[in-house]
């Protein structure tokens, strides 16, 4: 029987009975009430329905371990995989209801934040759509990161963002796999390389399980850890009197999975994020150790059937965690145990930022996690043996300063994830290339064959087919084959490219969408923006070297320039941001106060109605990126070239036809090539030219004193014209921009202003700007995560 019909069967038996316990019949339920019951019916079938993944000839299970899986809305995605979500339109429209309406009732699951969860997202899917046997580890956060809103003044507000963990249907509780945890303690010698650890304290996890449903494949989990103490409730302290401290187990618990990355600003702060990352690692490499046994399998085999792979440094404490485990429980010496460990581990870079590239006190991983300590203080004297067998003694100081663990009282975590596992890859090529040249040259030296490139890429069953289905059914009508399975096939549309039938087709979607993200803005912010305008879009987190600012510098001397021109030819602009700063990153926090400040001069400008506005539409998420990407006709891709490992906001927005106005950084370098670079707009500094302006000394006063367009831009900055003439507000990003500017934001403004005005040039010729949005689509087929995932099959995961 066909998974329609037997979709059918349970959708009818399931409504006959949510009816029968509320005595309503289907035309009275809410929206919310068909949403949880068709939710409940779409997991009840991806479970009782949907093949789980079975093991390949030629490739292990992956346990992928990320501290992030931004999934977004989850039920539309799973009604389009397992091809049912036609059968639901139409069942649901019987009753007068519409199933886009129904899914606006589901709330974005928060536990991610950025780019790396939204990869870890798209791999899951495409493991699953492409039947790699895998599971996905992370932890299950009550309030995510934070809902992000702007105060009276434009700064960001930080409040919980209670999503409903507890009430989510598309879950399953696992209590059955529960883990665990130690912390702190004593750690005794027993004899050789077996100790014993004692912890002070425990935390427990209990498994959720998100069934993750590959596009016509298999369907496997996303489990995610929670915390909990078995002691609910101590009588004897509250009959005391002590009427807090009598469920302070209970709280401190549940601490560890409250928030996706506690502020580490302070101790404390510190102390729980390590908590969190050896809980997420703890509960996962057990879960992986105890599936493996009870497959019959033993220990020795753990390499031939599992890989880890490490989304980043955060999960990094599980090789130490393997260790420990294969020497003080199983047995096993340091020799055959690290022999298991180095070829079960695999480690993605994803930053060549030295603040990103994490670093724990020793005293404070000596305090929480004891026996750990002593397993990384072996490994790096061990490492230590084989840098001084490789290098001279004249090297041997300054590679030692670059490859040992632990330095200066700090455990490097990226260090222990290269010499603990088999395999590393970079993200993108140029990435991957400076992984090698730049961040790891001695380790690449003594690695020799260890380091990859896995270029990232974006599912298309999320970001072309949910995201923007009139673009979806226009690509089906003149596509052969199934793209949502191979993206390459996007090259058929390519000769339809000059067709002027095809680009009115194309152009009247791109302008529908606009309309749609339209009407969200003035939803949300009261603005009615120009729809004829360019949509300019830069929706990412905050960070100074993505340099929102730069564009900022920019729209401010746009401005200036309107008001002082009014007359002046202007093709009409609207710029759109979205993202969240970390709530202890003051630098970004500045930025995203100073966007809002001059968004509210500039809307508030009668003069400036309809030629240039400014939208930050707040707390970005999946959905809100699912209304934007379409509508975008310009992609920011601006970081200082070499600080962006990769992107896939850049791919998701190309591939629906957005204009890539870009560095040569991350996978803004294969774009080009792929798109051709008449399709793009490249601006700015190379990797190569920006370690010149290094060398020599930046100086980014210069710049200031010598660009005028530049100079008055920040003088606004500084004088308070955004900031109803208060002077201190922005003196801090004044400051930093001209006596450090560490990303090069003013070296690259010029450029970057005639970049802007080449988009603005080519967007007039309609019929050519067309083309090349056609052509961003049909040859970026290459981006499809699809692609990545075979890419790590064959050259990091195969047996």
């Amino acid at each position: 029987m066909a998974i329609t019909a037997q979709f059918s069967a349970l959708f009818d038996r399931s409504l006959q009975a949510y009816c029968e316990e509320r005595s309503l019949n289907p035309t009275q339920l809410s929206e919310q009430q068909w949403y949880q019951l068709v939710a409940q019916v779409a997991h009840q079938a991806a479970l009782q329905f949907f093949p789980k993944n079975t093991p390949l000839a030629d490739t292990r299970k992956v346990n992928y371990l990320s501290m992030e899986f931004l999934v977004g809305r989850l039920l539309g995605n799973n009604l389009q995989n397992l091809g049912v979500y036609q059968y639901v339109v139409d069942e649901v429209a019987k009753y007068g209801k519409t199933l886009v309406d129904i899914l606006e009732q589901e709330t974005d699951p928060a536990f991610g934040n950025g780019g790396l969860g939204r990869l870890a997202a798209c791999y899951l899917d495409s493991m699953a759509s492409i039947a790699q046997p895998a599971v996905g580890y992370g932890l299950h956060y009550q309030y995510g990161l934070f809902k992000q809103s702007f105060d009276w003044a434009g700064r960001q507000y930080e409040e919980g963002d209670a999503w409903g963990r507890d009430f989510f249907p598309l879950q399953s509780h696992r209590a059955d796999f529960r883990q665990a945890v130690g912390f702190a303690g004593e750690v005794r010698h027993i004899t050789g390389d077996k100790y014993r650890w004692q912890p002070a304290w425990t935390i427990y996890g209990e498994a959720f399980d998100l069934p993750v449903v590959g596009y016509k494949g298999v369907q496997q989990p996303l489990r995610l850890w929670q915390g909990y103490s078995e002691t609910a409730f101590d009588l004897a302290k509250f009959n005391d009197g002590e009427y807090l401290d009598s469920e302070s187990m209970v709280i401190d618990a549940s601490k560890i999975t409250k928030v996706l990355y506690p502020n580490d600003n302070h101790q404390n702060g510190k102390e729980l994020r390590l908590m969190q990352q050896y809980f997420h690692c703890a509960c996962s490499v057990a879960d992986i150790l105890k599936n493996h046994l009870a497959k019959g399998r033993t220990l020795d085999q753990l390499a031939e059937f599992e890989v880890i792979q490490l989304n980043d440094t955060h999960p990094a404490i599980a090789i130490p965690e393997l260790i420990r485990l294969l020497l003080d429980q199983y047995g096993y010496s340091w020799e055959k145990a690290w022999s298991i460990c180095s070829k079960v581990f695999a480690y993605t870079n994803h930053t060549l930022l030295p603040e990103a590239l994490e670093q724990w006190d020793q005293n404070l991983v000596a305090k929480l996690l004891p026996r750990h300590l002593i397993i990384i203080e072996r490994i790096n004297l061990e490492l230590y043996q084989q840098v001084k067998a490789c290098f001279s003694e004249d090297e041997l100081a300054n590679v030692w300063d670059e490859t040992a663990i632990i330095a200066n009282n700090r455990v490097r975590m990226a260090n222990l994830c290269v010499v603990g596992s088999f395999a590393v890859n970079g993200v993108a090529q140029i990435h991957s290339d400076l992984v090698i040249s730049d961040l790891f040259p001695a380790y690449a030296k003594l690695f020799n064959g260890r380091f990859h490139n896995v270029t990232n890429g974006i599912t298309p069953r999320r970001w072309i087919r949910q995201a923007n289905p009139l673009l979806s059914a226009l690509l089906d009508q003149h596509i052969e084959g199934d793209w949502t399975q191979n993206l390459e096939l996007l090259r058929q549309i390519k000769p339809l490219a000059e067709n002027s039938a095809f680009q009115t087709a194309y152009a009247e979607i791109k302008q529908q969408n606009k309309q749609a993200l339209a009407q969200v803005i003035e939803e949300t912010l009261g603005i009615q923006v120009n729809q004829n305008a360019i949509f300019d879009v830069q929706i990412k987190r905050f960070h100074e070297y993505k340099r929102q600012h730069l564009n900022l510098l920019n729209i401010i001397a746009t401005y200036q320039e309107l008001k002082a021109n009014p007359d002046m030819p202007f093709v009409p602009r609207v710029f759109i941001f979205a993202g969240k700063a970390a709530p202890g990153y003051f630098m970004a926090k500045q930025i995203i106060q100073a966007i809002n400040n001059v968004a509210h001069v500039i809307n508030h400008d009668p003069e400036m109605q309809g030629k240039l506005q400014v939208a930050f539409l707040p707390n970005y998420s999946v959905s809100l990126a699912e209304k934007i990407i379409p509508a975008a006709d310009v992609s920011e891709q601006i970081s200082l070239a070499g600080k962006e490992a990769s992107g896939t906001g850049n791919m998701k927005l190309a591939l629906n036809g957005a204009i890539t106005l870009g560095t040569l950084d991350g996978a803004n370098v294969e774009i080009a090539e792929f798109a051709g670079e008449e399709n793009v707009v490249i601006f700015g500094h190379t990797v190569e030219s920006v370690r010149e302006l290094r060398e020599k000394g930046y100086v980014a006063r210069e710049y200031y004193e010598q660009d005028e367009v530049l100079r008055k831009a920040i003088d606004a900055l500084a004088d308070g014209s955004f900031a109803g003439g208060n002077q201190e507000i922005f003196e801090p990003l004044v400051y930093d921009l001209l006596n450090k500017d560490y990303f090069c934001v003013l070296a690259d403004f010029a450029s970057y202003r005639e970049a802007q005005q080449e988009v603005a040039k080519r967007y007039q010729n309609q019929t050519a700007w067309l083309k090349s949005t056609i052509l961003n689509t049909a040859r970026l087929g290459s981006f499809s995560s699809d692609r990545s995932i075979r890419d790590y099959q064959t050259r990091i995961w195969k047996k």
